[in-house]
């Protein structure tokens, strides 16, 4: 007799043996029939109407395409894609920049009175505008710029704009003020 957990992995009528499958034969054409033999998961695609091709191993595995080419490898234009550590990376510099944003919004305003102070507001906003930009804009500028270039180099400029543009306002003034 089989324990409990043993038939909860069964079937009725199981006996434990794994089912065999039998793929159904197909006839392959020999050399002399055409200018080459056809492989065997191509046999189906000679059935199809012309823009069709057979994309898998199946009857259903069928998709229209613009030229006869189905054997075309993928565009060395596209980008390869970005491995987890990157992609982490990538949103941890990412989150590090936003709250720098908001450091130099933050301490930018603690500041306005003083600057008020010693310069017109005219000179004032631009600069912080610009200050409040710049993480995002290294960011942007660092990914368009490095994308043909190795993933060491892309992760030493964020870490190097990680250092640079540290909301120093934010840093020495803080939310408190004085």
């Amino acid at each position: 007799m089989t324990s409990d957990s043993d038939e909860a992995l069964s079937w009725d009528g199981d006996d434990g043996v794994a089912p065999t499958t039998r793929t159904p034969k197909t006839r392959t054409p020999k050399a002399s029939e055409g200018d080459a033999a056809v492989p065997p998961h191509r046999q189906d695609a000679a059935a199809l109407p012309d823009g069709w091709n057979a994309v898998g191993r199946g009857s259903e595995a069928v998709a229209r395409v613009e030229s006869d080419d189905t054997d075309t490898l993928p565009d060395e234009d596209d980008p390869p894609h970005l491995s987890t550590a990157m992609l982490l990376t990538l949103g941890v510099v990412g989150g590090v920049y936003l709250l720098y944003s908001i450091g130099w919004v933050v301490g930018g305003m603690r500041l306005k009175p003083l600057a008020n102070l010693i310069v017109a507001d005219a000179m004032y906003v631009p600069w912080f505008v610009l200050a409040v930009a710049a993480p995002a804009l290294w960011f942007l500028a660092v990914w368009v710029l490095t994308r043909a270039k190795a993933a060491w180099i892309r992760i030493g400029l964020l870490l190097l704009g990680v250092v640079l543009l540290v909301p120093w306002p934010f840093v020495t003034v803080g939310v408190i003020g004085s």
